[in-house]
């Protein structure tokens, strides 16, 4: 069930021109990082975000499907997630996203499963 989390949703604002470097992470219940790369390929779309202090300098892996919306006036990129599911997700590994399609999977299944409590269904964060 992971074949759509790679890919922004309709309603997140998501512009294929827009570059989110930069911007600030809102997750469902405040401030994560910045965004630090991303990547707006059809199927392969996600964030990488920089937490900086928060999670002792963690990049992050974040699936396009989490973004809920992008503020480009703010540069803010929503996500629908709460901070200790991305603090508790797979730790990012740049080469095995690039080469390892079961950690892609490992990913994917994290961030389409069920979710955790204070998680709503993608979509769903309240800005």
């Amino acid at each position: 069930m992971t074949e759509h989390v790679w890919s922004y949703r309709p309603a997140s604002g998501h512009l294929t021109w827009a570059d989110l470097t930069g911007y600030k992470v809102e997750a469902t219940d405040g401030d994560i990082g910045k965004v630090d790369k991303h990547s707006y390929d059809v199927g392969d779309a996600y964030l990488v975000v920089d937490t900086g202090v928060w999670i002792f300098g963690k990049e992050v892996l974040l699936p396009a499907s989490t973004v809920s919306r992008i503020d480009l006036q703010e540069e803010k990129v929503y996500v629908n997630a709460t901070k200790d599911r991305i603090k508790n997700a797979p730790e990012f590994h740049q080469d095995k996203h690039l080469r390892d399609p079961a950690y892609r999977a490992d990913l994917g299944d994290y961030y389409s499963a069920g979710g955790m409590p204070g998680d709503g269904p993608v979509g769903s964060h309240r800005a």
